[in-house]
C-alpha cells in the first residue's frame, strides 16, 4: 500500500554571516560616534575615523538593501514600513525634543529636521517605497549613481527629510539589492576554506593599505574636508567646491565604499559566533546609543588634546555598549519603543462601508467570530472518528 510522505514544513533559516556583518557594522558606528569629539585635536583618532568612514554605513546601507524587497508592495510590507521605521521615527525624535528642552533648549518639535542618528529611517523608509520603482529601470546602480552625484551639485537638497543623505547613499542600498540579484551569497557559503582565505587575504590586504594611507596623509585629507564629504549630507558647494568636477569625488568615494563593503563581508565569519545573536538587534543599539554617549558629544568632556590612552579606551567603551544594548533584558525594556505594535492605530476592517477605502488583502489579522451564547436544544456536534 503506497503511503503518502508527511508534510514538512519549512522554517525561514538565517545565515550566521549576515548577523555577524550586522553586528560588526552597527558596532563601527558606535566607535565613529564615541570618537568624533577626540578627531579634532588627535590625529591618528581622526585616521581611524576616516578608516572607519571609508566603508561602515556604505556596509549599514548595503545590508539593509541586500534584504529590501523590490516587488509590488504587500500588506506585510507597507505594516513594517509604518512599525520598523515611521513610528519609531516619532517616538525617538519626540523623545530628544523633549530631552533638549528639559536641558535648557528651546521648545521646538520639528519632525523634517531629523536629530543626530535618526536621519537613517527616514532614508530607509524612503529607499525601500522607491526601490520596487527603480529597479524598473534597466540600470538602476548607474542611475542611482547618478543621482547622487547630481544631487551634490544643487544647494535645495539639504537635510531637511533627509534628502541629501537619501540621494547620496541611495547607490548604496541599490548596490545590495545587485549583490542578492547576483546570488553570491550561496556561491560564497559553498566555497572549500582554503579558497575563502585566499578572497580574506586580499580583503585583509586592501584594509591595512587604507589604514596605513589615512594617517601618512592625514593633513591631505583634512584640506580636502574628506570627512564632509564621507557624511553625504551636504552640497558640494557648501563643502567649498564649486569645481565642475566636484563631483568625482563624491563617485571615487562611492566606488571604493562599495569594493570596502564587499571586503568587509569577505571578511565575515560564515559560521555562527558568540556575536552572531546580536545581530538581531541592530535598531536596538543604533537608536539607543546615541543616548549613552550624548553626555561626552555635549559637555565636552573629550575636548581638546587627551592622553594617549583615551581613544583605545573609548573604542572598548563603545564595544560595551553595543554588546549590552544587543542583550535581552535591554530589548524586552525598550521593544515598546524601538518595536511599537500599535495595534490600535490600526483599521479592524479591511475596507470602508462605503468602499471609499480599500485596504490591501491581509492588511489586518482577521477579527475572531463573535462568540455565540449556547443552546441547549442543539444537537451535539457530531465527534471526529479516533
Amino acid at each position: 500500500m503506497q503511503t503518502t510522505p508527511p508534510a514538512t514544513t519549512s522554517t525561514k533559516r538565517r545565515v550566521p554571516l549576515w548577523d555577524n556583518a550586522r553586528w560588526i557594522a552597527i558596532t563601527l558606528v558606535v566607535i565613529g560616534h564615541g570618537i568624533l569629539p577626540l578627531i579634532s585635536e588627535d590625529d591618528l583618532a581622526y585616521s581611524v575615523y576616516l578608516f572607519i568612514y571609508s566603508f561602515h554605513v556604505a556596509v549599514f546601507v548595503t545590508v539593509a538593501g541586500y534584504f529590501a524587497k523590490s516587488g509590488p508592495p504587500n500588506a506585510r510590507s507597507l505594516r513594517q514600513i509604518l512599525t520598523d521605521i515611521v513610528f519609531p521615527y516619532f517616538i525617538f525624535e519626540t523623545i530628544w525634543t523633549v530631552l533638549r528642552w528639559v536641558l535648557g533648549g528651546g521648545f521646538s518639535l520639528d519632525y523634517t529636521t531629523a536629530s543626530w542618528t535618526l536621519w537613517f529611517l527616514i532614508a530607509l523608509a524612503l529607499w525601500r517605497i522607491s526601490l520596487p520603482y527603480l529597479v524598473l529601470l534597466r540600470f538602476p546602480l548607474l542611475i542611482a549613481i547618478a543621482i547622487s552625484i547630481g544631487a551634490g551639485y544643487t544647494e535645495t537638497i539639504d537635510s531637511t527629510l533627509a534628502l541629501s543623505r537619501t540621494f547620496g547613499m541611495l547607490p548604496f542600498f541599490v548596490f545590495g539589492w545587485k549583490l542578492r540579484q547576483w546570488q553570491l551569497t550561496g556561491r560564497w557559503l559553498a566555497l572549500p576554506t582554503r579558497v575563502a582565505w585566499r578572497w580574506r587575504a586580499g580583503a585583509i590586504a586592501l584594509f591595512a593599505a587604507v589604514l596605513v594611507l589615512m594617517p601618512i596623509a592625514i593633513e591631505t585629507w583634512r584640506d580636502l574636508k574628506l570627512r564632509r564629504f564621507m557624511l553625504y549630507d551636504e552640497s558640494y558647494v557648501a563643502i567649498g567646491y564649486d569645481e565642475p568636477w566636484s563631483g568625482a569625488i563624491r563617485l571615487v568615494l562611492l566606488l571604493s565604499a562599495m569594493l570596502f563593503s564587499v571586503a568587509f563581508l569577505v571578511l565575515m565569519p560564515r559560521r555562527t559566533t558568540w556575536f552572531t545573536a546580536f545581530g538581531t538587534a541592530t535598531m536596538y543599539i543604533y537608536l539607543l546609543h546615541s543616548f549613552v554617549l550624548f553626555p561626552f558629544r555635549e559637555t565636552g568632556i573629550l575636548a581638546g588634546e587627551q592622553p594617549f590612552w583615551v581613544l583605545p579606551a573609548m573604542i572598548l567603551f563603545c564595544i560595551g555598549i553595543s554588546v549590552v544594548l544587543s542583550l535581552k533584558p535591554v530589548r524586552r525594556v525598550f521593544r515598546p519603543l524601538v518595536e511599537p505594535r500599535a495595534r490600535w492605530l490600526f483599521r479592524p476592517q479591511p475596507s470602508t462601508a462605503t468602499g471609499t477605502l480599500v485596504l490591501p488583502p491581509g492588511a489586518m489579522p482577521p477579527l475572531p467570530p463573535p462568540s455565540a451564547p449556547e443552546d441547549p436544544t442543539a444537537p451535539e456536534a457530531p465527534k471526529p472518528p479516533a
